[in-house]
């Protein structure tokens, strides 16, 4: 199901331990952005479906915040940034 147009996560981390176990370091716009419930279980499924993952966890931070100084000049421009 798509996501709401203001919905942006940034992926801070990832790290695949020798068990295939895949553990992935996340942060959302604002804590009060529309899918920061349902957005880190979803990125935890499909990581998960990848074939040759044993395991996948989501963590959300909220340390360093989420700027859009942090988005490519790409990202940023396919989103209407500019």
């Amino acid at each position: 199901r798509p996501h709401p147009p203001h919905a942006i996560g940034l992926i801070y981390d990832e790290n695949v331990d020798d068990d295939s176990n895949v553990q992935v370091v996340l942060t959302l716009t604002s804590p009060m952005c529309p899918v920061a419930e349902s957005l880190p279980p979803e990125v935890e499924g499909k990581v998960a479906a990848v074939e040759g993952v044993a395991s996948a966890r989501v963590e959300v931070t909220w340390d360093p915040p989420w700027d859009p100084e942090m988005m490519s000049e790409a990202a940023k421009l396919e989103l209407g940034f500019f």
